[in-house]
């Protein structure tokens, strides 16, 4: 068992200056015949136990494996607790990852595992104690279980409905005992989710299904090229549009406000629109690529050193050097942008789905002049965020839009505005060079990563040193055995395309840098992959395990039929999840390559639930196969080229590989699992490729630069 002080009860929890208050009560006076011992467990006198949501789903599954942790210690059923999004609230709702309230990074569980189980505890002590107290007993005879507090000796019972108003007059518990792996009943099983039936029946919520009453459409926008500004436009033309009400004029953006989205459109192509694309107009892909080439002569700032790689390269018995880039890619959620907000001279509501809603209220308080506590954001589902939610512009956007609009108003943004304005994935260039001994083995490995700092803008303080942890990120937890070390980190700011998180980032380029370039040592030293990368793990038996299980159950060394390969590639970053994939691709004789099977292997340590840890891992592997063989946005005339899935490729159904996943049981602290299947990948079709081929391709997307080396 886990006893945790009442200095650590208090201290752990208080996040860095925001703090969980898990040991305050929260005040509810518009319901005192409700229980709320913390931020997130509420418990009616009818029964109801509700579990205020501290992160947003977004498909991840975390309206599942969160209420577990609380259900598990708070002795409910899953099948007992209601869900509720969590307002905005920068000190009830810390991520304790981020400091502050938000969703991403793969740290939901990770950063709630044990503020949410202390939650569920510290209710179910306080329900206890009420039931002893009214049978006048020692806590100690009665058990909590499916929300009944139950007298050992007697038999008495009360439900947890019956227990609220006096568990409600019962202190905060000083010390709290956490179950330990081995009592779990809960945790760590297959529950099914508690979000199916909604999104299959479509009573789920998502920001584009909001309606008001009253509430019109509108749909914008904006300046093609970034820094541009609207030069001209027809507003008699868009307002003779049956259902256009109104044109909305900005400076680098207008919309058509309408009765519904079809109007809207038709409005918006009325307007005949043209732009000042200002200083960015001559901005092509060929541009971008040969300025950060250039930059890349340059020295970076060191992130890491273990040793003088530069001494060790020299002495080396064979050097081997290499470039590797990557494109900028976008998001492509399946649901577009949406956002309704209504303004009122003293008020505004916002209702949008927001990895960082607390920002959001902010940005719109901003926008509109009032007080924070004149603002209020309802956060919503989100179908399909990868990062793109982490922005703020399209809630800014929005609010400026409704301040000229009377009455509520939903903005939506198409399919090809939401990709052509996105905050895109960066483009990445790598320097890397190894020297190997006689024997083949590294003992030496330099890596020069140039790339712009996202967390220079989007979390400052977080940029230090002239490092930005993100972007080195998998690139700086190297696990094999190298002697010396160097990891440079060189920012380089693209100034045609905004930037930003895509489901994992600085990982997702350097897992393909770092596994490819490992395929190139192992294959200069004539060794099989998967006994190179195992030589060099036997520090890290975690990872070492993990390799071993994924090559048994991929077949690892059996034959395979003419024009097939196999490829194997390893991730470990800040996430602390260890996943190897292995990929079987089939390569056609007009270079066609297609992603047959894909068996993962993966210790993320403690699961909530594994169920939801595969789906992580089948989605995110779908998602890296559609950037790492077609991804790919690129600018002419400072323009975005892709506009839809017409021309911004993602793997369909019948694409879709064979996906096997093998899960290593333990109890270490959870790991991350929203993106490392998604960062695996793409480093294993490579692999794979070069097996069939022969063909090293070091840049990316694979399909383009096989066909254009074949």
């Amino acid at each position: 068992m886990q006893t945790i002080s009442r200095r650590d009860f208090v201290v752990i929890m208080a996040a860095a200056g925001g703090g969980l208050l898990l040991g305050c009560r929260v005040d509810d006076r518009s319901n005192p015949a409700t229980f709320i011992p913390n931020a997130f467990v509420r418990i009616g006198t009818d029964g109801r136990v509700t579990l205020i949501m501290p992160q947003v789903e977004m498909g991840q599954g975390i309206y599942t494996a969160l209420p577990m942790l609380i259900a598990e210690e708070l002795e409910v059923g899953l099948d007992q607790i209601t869900l509720e999004h969590a307002p905005p609230n920068d000190k009830l709702y810390v991520n304790p990852a981020f400091r502050f309230q938000a969703t991403g990074g793969s740290t939901s569980v990770q950063a709630f595992f044990e503020p949410l189980r202390k939650a569920g505890a510290a209710a179910r002590i306080m329900m206890v104690s009420a039931a002893a107290a009214r049978w006048r007993v020692d806590p100690g005879t009665c058990r909590a279980q499916r929300a009944t507090v139950t007298h050992g000796p007697t038999g008495r019972t009360l439900t947890y409905g019956q227990l609220a108003d006096r568990a409600a007059e019962q202190p905060v518990p000083t010390e709290i005992t956490l179950k330990a792996p081995n009592e779990f009943t809960l945790i760590g099983t297959r529950a099914k989710r508690l979000d199916t039936a909604s999104k299959v029946n479509g009573s789920a919520q998502y920001s584009i299904d909001v309606r008001m009453p009253g509430m019109k459409i509108a749909t914008l926008a904006a300046s093609p090229v970034l820094g541009g500004k609207v030069a001209s436009l027809d507003e008699a033309k868009a307002l003779r549009i049956k259902g256009v009400h109104q044109v909305v004029r900005l400076d680098d953006v207008v919309a058509v406000v309408a009765d519904h989205m079809w109007a809207a459109k038709q409005g918006l192509a009325a307007l005949n629109v043209t732009w000042d694309d200002g200083p960015n107009a001559h901005i092509g892909t060929a541009d971008v690529l040969k300025d950060i080439a250039a930059a890349s002569e340059a020295s970076g700032v060191i992130a890491r050193k273990d040793g003088d790689g530069a001494a060790a390269l020299h002495r080396a018995a064979k050097r081997i050097d290499a470039v590797y880039h990557v494109p900028f890619l976008a998001h492509a959620a399946m649901e577009p942008l949406a956002v309704t907000v209504h303004v009122r001279p003293d008020a505004c509501e916002v209702w949008t789905g927001s990895q960082v809603v607390a920002r959001a209220r902010a940005a719109a308080a901003q926008v509109t002049g009032l007080p924070l506590e004149k603002v209020i954001v309802h956060n919503q589902l989100i179908g399909g965020a990868f990062g793109r939610r982490l922005e703020l512009d399209y809630v800014t956007r929005a609010v400026r839009i409704a301040k000229q609009v009377d009455g509520p108003v939903k903005v939506v943004w198409t399919r090809e505005e939401d990709m052509q304005q996105d905050f895109y994935r960066p483009c990445y260039y790598d320097r890397i060079a190894a020297g190997l001994d006689a024997r083949g083995r590294p003992v030496a490995w330099t890596h020069r990563i140039v790339g712009p700092s996202i967390l220079a803008r989007w979390a400052p303080p977080a940029f230090k040193n002239g490092i930005d942890d993100d972007a080195v990120d998998s690139a700086m937890q190297i696990l094999y055995e190298i002697p010396a070390v160097q990891i440079e980190y060189l920012r380089h700011e693209e100034p045609a395309l905004n930037t930003g998180f895509w489901r994992g980032v600085g990982n997702t380029h350097n897992d393909f840098v770092m596994e490819s370039f490992m395929d190139e040592l192992a294959a200069a030293a004539k060794a099989d992959p998967v006994a190179y990368r195992r030589a060099l793990l036997a520090k890290s038996p975690r990872a070492q395990a993990v390799l071993d299980l994924a090559a048994e159950k991929a077949g690892w060394g059996q034959p395979l039929p003419p024009g097939h390969g196999r490829g194997v590639a390893l991730l470990y970053c800040l996430w602390n999840t260890y996943m190897v994939q292995i990929a079987e691709v089939e390569v056609s004789p007009s270079h066609e390559i297609r992603v047959s099977r894909v068996v993962c292997a993966c210790d993320c340590g403690q699961m909530v639930n594994p169920d939801i840890v595969t789906a992580q891992i089948e989605g995110g592997i779908v998602y890296g196969i559609s950037g790492a063989l077609w991804g790919e946005v690129t600018l002419k005339s400072g323009r975005v080229q892709q506009s839809n899935f017409t021309d911004y490729r993602v793997v369909r159904m019948n694409e879709s590989p064979v996906i096997e996943t093998h899960l290593v049981v333990n109890h270490e602290k959870p790991g991350g699992m929203g993106e490392p299947a998604t960062a695996c990948i793409a480093p294993a079709i490579a692999n794979a490729v070069f097996a069939v081929t022969g063909k090293r391709i070091r840049q990316l997307p694979l399909q383009p630069a096989l066909t254009s080396v074949a």
